[in-house]
């Protein structure tokens, strides 16, 4: 009872201290806020489209372009692009979108006659940006062109041939085939927005603090000769470690909660139906982290060095292991590295609980491989403690 007693005192004076300092607060209570609302703002539309916030494209060479161009216009308006039609260049290159019409053959009026005559006309896109967002908004723009193609060359065989009014009652017509989309299984595209910025922020930021926080201010008791006057009272070595670790521990354990919280208050956030595990996964992360930074707080001998491998330590990890962005959008290789870090464990939990919908013994390798790790790393930080 006497070790417990003592860890316990040890764990609340280290908690206490670590809450107090201006460096803690700010990155355990303000930053992760910040991160939240920027993160979940800045990928909320990755990959996908609002219909309330239609992406701008600039239509060049438009002017003048007859029906064709017109429902080349309304085609690009259903796939959720505000068109544009600058009047120069200049105003054009404003645009990150630009969906470029040639001229007309020689001796046609306008790009539907000269199309109409059997001339090719050769459409060009350009995107700035990533490539995963140009290769979608490429898609869109090609489904566009290639509709109007197909009913162009419905209209050209009507009585009549292609003509607006051709084009309007192939609109009316009803379809003679259809599709119909039902889900075979589990959705499992990238998460987005929110769901991706809360589990990452709230992942990166524990280990942040922790390795930071955690094991910078191991090294400064050692440095002042605090443990040493530990050393000199009744207080075993155990319970020295013990709260120390509890110490850490703890406080995970309020970054996580306070996280959570805010995420579903603030930002809606979703916790998914296994609610449960999602804290157990968080509880063994926590948990590797506070090991973690006792152990590295016993090798390090400057808290220069320390900070050093905290920050450096977690985001590399982080980068990794699919904090900053969904690890499924990556490639091959980086996915199958993820498997190997503790990081990419806990991502892969979360998402697969929080996103894709998987039950609660979808996580259970990831929070045993997590609370193994934290075994082995505490034992290693009980055995390398020392007081000076």
């Amino acid at each position: 009872m006497t070790l417990w007693r003592d860890a316990l005192l040890i764990a609340r004076h280290d908690l206490r201290r670590m809450l107090l300092a201006r460096e803690t607060l700010l990155w355990t209570f303000a930053m992760p806020v910040i991160f939240f609302y920027f993160l979940g703002t800045v990928t909320g539309g990755f990959a996908t489209t609002d219909p309330d916030r239609p992406d701008p494209i600039a239509l060049r060479g438009a002017d003048g372009g007859g029906f064709l161009v017109d429902e080349l216009t309304r085609r690009l308006q259903e796939q959720n692009f505000a068109v544009a039609t600058p009047a120069s260049e200049a105003e054009a290159d404003g645009y990150a979108r630009r969906l470029t019409l040639p001229e007309p053959a020689a001796g046609h009026d306008d790009l539907t006659a000269s199309v109409l005559d059997g001339n090719q006309a050769t459409l060009t896109f350009d995107r700035r940006g990533d490539d995963l967002n140009r290769q979608y908004d490429q898609l869109r723009v090609g489904r566009a062109v290639y509709t109007v193609l197909a009913d162009l060359a419905a209209a050209s065989v009507l009585d009549g041939g292609a003509s607006p009014e051709t084009f309007a009652a192939l609109e009316a017509a009803p379809r003679t085939v259809t599709l119909e989309v039902s889900s075979a299984g589990r959705r499992e595209d990238p998460p987005t927005g929110y769901a991706q910025a809360i589990p990452g922020t709230m992942v990166m930021f524990t280990m942040l603090v922790l390795m930071t926080t955690g094991g910078i201010t191991l090294v400064i008791e050692r440095k002042q000769g605090l443990l040493r006057r530990l050393a000199s009272t009744p207080v075993r070595p155990a319970s020295v470690v013990a709260g120390k670790w509890a110490a850490r521990m703890a406080l995970g354990v309020v970054q996580i909660g306070f996280a959570m919280l805010l995420g579903r208050v603030l930002f809606g956030m979703d916790w998914g139906a296994a609610v449960g595990m999602v804290g157990l996964v968080l509880l063994a992360w926590a948990g590797l982290n506070a090991s973690l930074a006792l152990l590295l707080g016993n090798l390090a001998r400057s808290e220069g060095q320390m900070a050093g491998i905290g920050v450096l330590g977690t985001m590399a990890l982080a980068a990794l292991g699919g904090c900053w962005w969904p690890i499924e959008i990556t490639p091959a290789w980086m996915q199958a590295f993820a498997g190997f870090l503790p990081t990419g464990w806990t991502m892969d939990a979360l998402h697969k609980l929080v996103s894709f919908g998987y039950g609660p013994a979808a996580a259970l390798p990831h929070a045993a491989a997590l609370a193994a790790c934290a075994l082995a790393a505490s034992a290693a930080a009980a055995r390398t403690f020392r007081y000076q």
